[in-house]
């Protein structure tokens, strides 16, 4: 932002203009953002106090967070008449490598600097100004490593600090050396003892530690080379080789593998590294687990497969190569929700295709007889829900309920997939095991252009459910006015009783449904029974 005050005036005298307005965009720290917020993060002193004294904007805890980014003094001494400086303040802080309100909020408001945030932001003025205040040499030696300078590690060293030292996460010098893919300060420190199975807090082992980034094999085989368990396991049962798979990381796949890693071990969820690589959608690392043996067809707990997680991230190639691997397309959890069922809610309609053409159920069902035009219909996946149909799906399966799909269909206010259904043969008066029809859900939802829909195709007004029930009943008790209307237009008797012999005006009496209750004594209800 440029602070130009006059195209900033101009903007705001815009008939569309709101002072309220909110931006929602990633390109934040914290979406979604206000204009004052914003003013404070771009440094706009101009626009920031053109919009308290215009339109009295109410400063945030935010606008003083950001105010440390945009780095204008006078914002930041606005801001600070109404709210107190945070840790988030201090990360800005360091963020923006302005050294003064580092210390300034270090010394005014005994904020501590966060060392870590030192090291991804590459500030290494603040890391020396913590040192010489806290004079923590244990603390600075371990995050020493991240900057990559030997002879900085070797200050510390030569300082008699312990090597192995632990920060309150659990992690090392050697952790951070890995991170940062320091291997100059890995040999240093391995030298002078460090433990290379170290593990931090959650169990992540420096080896865990070098496989998230690309750029890490040279660290990686040394650390192997002197000694490192390339099988560890941390708090998740993840192994190295799962952390390389999430980040598609091949390179240390394939030193991993080349040293003999187990492909086949399983963490806590009982995935295998090729299942959460499917997940991430890593294709290279996919392909080179299968190369070296890994089962395609193994499965975690709940008996997901690889193919359900690419399915559940529609993960297109991940199934293409899965599939042209013997990958089986009708696999089943243990509920029986299959491949076709996780496609069918998740992914596009291309992988669903892919699927069927190498042989998937159209109409396989969970434990509960839930069947996958179920899943399309509930998903208001129209396209998905026309391609089951048209490779045989059945439209009346039922579940457990006794539900139709388009019972779902029309419970979600899906119209265009009920319309598909009917369209294809849908019965419009089946019901479920309560006798409800699917014209009662509709009335229930004050789905009128739905319920005008099932009307059209022969729906009855005047089905009544194993309470004894109409739609004109449902519509009633949801103040459903709309679709009340709707039903009587089309002859629904506005007299009728349930089972207990209560009427739809009784019904909507006891709703409070006021709206509707006045309709019905318009045309005519009973008001005396």
């Amino acid at each position: 932002m440029h602070d130009d005050l006059f195209s900033f005036i101009a903007f705001t005298e815009a008939d569309s203009f709101s002072k309220n307005q909110m931006l929602n965009s990633d390109l934040y720290p914290s979406p979604p953002n206000s204009l004052i917020e914003l003013c404070c993060y771009h440094g706009a002193v101009k626009c920031f106090k053109f919009m308290i004294t215009k339109f009295r904007s109410l400063i945030t805890q935010k606008c003083l967070n950001y105010s440390f980014l945009g780095g204008n003094p006078d914002i930041i001494d606005e801001c600070l008449i109404y709210e107190r400086p945070n840790d988030t303040c201090m990360k800005y802080a360091i963020i923006s490598h302005n050294i003064d309100f580092v210390t300034y909020l270090m010394n005014e408001y005994e904020l501590k600097i966060d060392l870590y945030n030192c090291a991804i932001y590459h500030n290494f003025q603040a890391f020396l100004v913590d040192l010489d205040q806290s004079k923590n040499i244990n603390k600075s030696f371990i995050y020493s490593a991240c900057f990559c300078i030997p002879s900085l590690c070797e200050y510390f060293l030569s300082h008699e600090v312990f090597v192995n030292e632990k920060t309150e996460f659990g992690e090392t010098a050697l952790h951070f050396a890995a991170q940062f893919n320091c291997i100059e300060i890995t040999e240093l420190l391995i030298s002078y003892g460090a433990d290379v199975n170290a593990k931090d807090n959650n169990g992540f082992t420096v080896l865990h530690n070098t496989a998230r980034f690309n750029n890490g094999k040279e660290t990686a085989e040394l650390l192997i080379i002197h000694g490192a368990e390339i099988n560890a396991k941390d708090d998740n049962g993840w192994t190295a080789l799962h952390v390389a798979s999430k980040s598609n990381n091949k390179e240390v796949v394939e030193l991993l593998i080349s040293y003999g890693v187990n492909t086949k071990t399983k963490d806590t969820d009982g995935f295998t590294a090729l299942h959460i690589a499917a997940e991430n959608n890593s294709k290279e690392t996919a392909e080179l687990l299968i190369s070296h043996g890994a089962d395609v067809n193994a499965k975690g707990n709940g008996e997901w497969s690889a193919l359900h997680r690419a399915t559940e991230n529609n993960n297109k190639e991940i199934v293409e190569l899965l599939i042209s691997h013997a990958a089986y397309a009708n696999a089943e959890t243990n509920n029986g929700w299959s491949v076709l069922h996780e496609s069918t809610l998740n992914a596009s309609k291309e992988i669903v295709e892919l699927l069927i053409l190498h042989g998937a159920d159209v109409n396989a069902k969970t434990d509960n007889e839930f069947s996958v035009i179920h899943a399309a219909a509930e998903n208001n996946s129209k396209e998905t829900a026309e391609l089951l149909i048209l490779h045989g799906a059945d439209i009346s399966a039922k579940d457990n309920n006794g539900e139709t799909a388009l019972h779902i269909s029309v419970a979600k206010h899906n119209k265009e997939t009920a319309e598909l259904l009917i369209l294809h043969g849908a019965d419009v008066n089946a019901k479920n095991n309560n006798g409800v029809s699917v014209l009662h859900i509709a009335a229930e939802n004050n789905s009128k252009e739905i319920a005008e829909l099932l009307i059209l195709h022969g729906a009855n007004v005047n089905e009544k459910d194993k309470y004894r029930m109409t739609p004109l009943h449902f519509a009633s008790k949801s103040n459903s006015k709309d679709t009340a209307e709707l039903l009587i237009s089309h002859g629904a008797d506005i007299n009728a009783k349930d089972i207990d012999g209560v009427s739809v005006l009784h019904i909507a009496a006891e709703n409070n449904s006021k709206e509707t209750a006045e309709l019905l004594i318009l045309h005519g209800a009973n008001v005396n029974e």
